[in-house]
């Protein structure tokens, strides 16, 4: 009885022994599968995590740029807003430059045209020299215009024997001639310039060359005055001397009388004054 008893007894731990270790199976498996899990979980909280960082970086990121996006519109609006001013008062200041260059042009014109017109008036007047004097020797008369001034030269042989300041019967053939057009051109003032060469000069009453330049260019004036009507308050006397030659080989070039006529200044402008009232220009 005791044996079977004893029998029992161990069948009945050994049965015990077997469940407890089925069921320490189960566990053991169900712990490795949680703990599969909790590594599983683990991992991807690591990675959430990793990319909430990243995620919020890029946030900060953005945010920081939108930020200097807005600085940088208000900068450009305002940046605008100056320069719609500046280009305002760049409009207006080429608007004012333009109507300065304009009126400058218009000037330019106009005294463009006085001196067109101041030239054509000396031009006609050397035609008309030329004209009157046209069978004289050119050598020994010489037309120019410098300046806007007309030089007329007269060689002293033709009016002026050697250190004389008495004029001869050509040289009023030659003064009749100028007379004609000077009397033409009541308008134009001229000077009676006397020039000598460099020879030393000295026969009384006249001390030197001065003299004899002064001496000559008064009779030319008289002539011009006595014999040919022209009005004396147009004309002005002048001795040069031998200061302002014309060759330093040829001495008989040197010793000449000028008639230069002089440009008036009022009329000059009074050319300037119609050529603004021409229709042409205006």
């Amino acid at each position: 009885m005791k044996k079977t008893i004893l029998g029992l007894l161990g069948m009945a731990v050994l049965l015990s022994s077997c469940v407890s270790q089925k069921k320490f199976a189960d566990l053991e498996a169900k712990h490795k599968e949680a703990q599969d899990l909790l590594n599983s979980a683990t991992l991807k909280l690591n990675t959430c995590l990793d990319e909430k960082t990243a995620a919020e970086s890029r946030a900060q990121t953005l945010a920081d740029q939108n930020k200097y996006l807005k600085e940088n519109n208000q900068v450009l609006m305002n940046n605008m807003g100056n320069l719609t001013e500046l280009t305002a008062k760049g409009a207006a200041n080429l608007e004012k430059s333009l109507e300065s260059i304009q009126e400058k042009d218009l000037t330019i014109r106009k005294l463009n045209d006085a001196i067109t017109r101041r030239d054509s008036v000396n031009l006609a007047l050397v035609q008309s020299l030329k004209g009157v004097l046209g069978n004289l020797d050119d050598e020994d008369i010489e037309i120019s215009v410098e300046k806007g001034v007309v030089f007329v030269s007269i060689s002293d042989k033709l009016l002026f024997r050697s250190g004389s300041y008495n004029l001869t019967a050509r040289a009023k053939e030659v003064l009749g001639k100028v007379a004609k057009v000077v009397n033409n051109k009541p308008d134009f003032e001229f000077m009676v310039e006397g020039h000598t060469d460099d020879v030393p000069y000295r026969k009384a009453p006249l001390q030197d060359n001065w003299d004899l330049s002064v001496k000559r260019a008064t009779s030319v004036v008289r002539t011009l005055q006595n014999d040919y009507g022209v009005d004396p308050k147009r004309m002005t006397a002048a001795g040069r001397s031998s200061y302002v030659p014309v060759s330093a080989t040829e001495k008989s070039k040197n010793r000449r009388t000028r008639i230069v006529v002089l440009p008036k200044i009022d009329q000059f402008y009074d050319m300037i004054e119609k050529g603004m009232k021409d229709p042409k220009i205006n």
